[in-house]
């Protein structure tokens, strides 16, 4: 089984919202799509899905042409990061009700409904109505009736942003295993890097309604084939900034420079554009982060269990994230310290270098 999409394109009104894509998604494991809010992710769900028309191309979903069916007729299930549920049904209803528009016999209904609520931890909950559950509760039902369909596709549009952090990290750890198995083509769109790298699997790229990179998600996190690929995949966002290759030297300034290494010491001599994620670059010396910046700090953000700082180096904006509780003033001259190691080196045409 598979989903493929051949060149395919979405345009409203002569706008391009989705330039030609081609994908092969499997089962297995997630599919990801990950990009910022506006990057096309929604978008390219609603084509798969059947929901929007296609300007251009093909979608063929386990073998056959699907590409001018409805949505009612291919076996997907959706499920929105809003919780959409029939209020006027039961929970028993609710997950029940792909299973009856499709004529199950009531025998069999009953036992899948209550294998989906059992996996959901909602066995308890299944005579009350959606809004006398919890948030956590009512998207647990959404996914359960999305289960219980025993789709071809599954689409899950970034279904736990709504939710409160400890009930988004519960539901993320539980989601490949609820899907495990089960044979369906599993798409999740996330805006989120760490919710990509935790799913695991296979990550499409997307900035601007374009395709940008994809593959196994580990492998595309280290290895970003272009300065678009490596802006998505980091949160907080990718630091940048001009370098010149000379000699077996980087040079970032007059006052930071350092001895190039690796597939970075065979570059041709010249201008990059270097790039580097900001957990790797520290406001402590350590035997890796040893390349020293200054930076007039300009916003700090504490947590419990990391610190980060938004700094000006030179008229570049950077941002250093770093475990702990490190004190920052807003205003003041702080050093930090880069990893030569992680750092990206793009070309002119911002293709990876090195």
């Amino acid at each position: 089984m598979s989903l493929e999409l051949k060149n395919v394109s979405k345009r409203v009104r002569g706008i391009c919202h989705v330039k030609e894509t081609s994908l092969t998604l499997k089962p297995g494991h997630f599919n990801v799509l990950l990009g910022e809010t506006g990057a096309g992710k929604t978008s390219l769900i609603k084509l798969m899905a059947g929901l929007d028309g296609l300007a251009s191309g093909q979608i063929i979903l386990n073998g056959k042409d699907v590409s001018k069916l409805s949505a009612q007729k291919r076996n997907i299930s959706l499920v929105h990061q809003f919780f959409v549920n029939y209020p006027h049904m039961s929970v028993f209803d609710n997950i029940a009700s792909p299973l009856k528009i499709a004529g199950v016999a009531k025998s069999e209904i009953a036992g899948r409904v209550e294998e989906a609520a059992g996996l959901m931890k909602l066995a308890p909950y299944l005579k009350r109505n959606p809004h006398e559950l919890s948030g956590g509760q009512q998207q647990r039902c959404a996914l359960a009736r999305a289960i219980v369909k025993e789709s071809d596709a599954v689409f899950l549009d970034e279904p736990l942003a709504n939710l409160d952090y400890k009930l988004r990290e519960e539901l993320r750890d539980q989601l490949p295993e609820l899907f495990a198995g089960r044979g369906a083509v599993v798409v999740y769109a996330t805006s989120e890097p760490e919710e990509a790298l935790l799913l695991g699997g296979h990550t499409a790229l997307m900035t601007d309604g374009n395709v940008v990179q994809f593959g196994p998600t580990s492998e595309i996190y280290r290895n970003p084939k272009d300065l678009d690929a490596a802006k998505v995949f980091s949160n907080p966002p990718i630091n940048t900034a001009n370098v010149v290759k000379q000699g077996d030297t980087v040079v970032l300034s007059d006052s930071v420079r350092w001895t190039a290494t690796g597939a970075v010491a065979s570059l041709k001599d010249g201008p990059y554009t270097l790039a580097i994620r900001p957990h790797h670059v520290l406001p402590v010396e350590t035997p890796e982060c040893s390349v020293r910046l200054e930076g007039h700090v300009q916003v700090t953000e504490l947590s419990g269990s990391e610190s980060s700082a938004h700094f000006d180096m030179g008229g570049q904006s950077w941002v250093s994230l770093s475990a702990g509780v490190h004190p920052y003033f807003v205003g003041e001259v702080h050093a930090f310290y880069l990893d030569p190691t992680h750092c990206f080196f793009f070309g002119a045409d911002g293709a990876l270098a090195a």
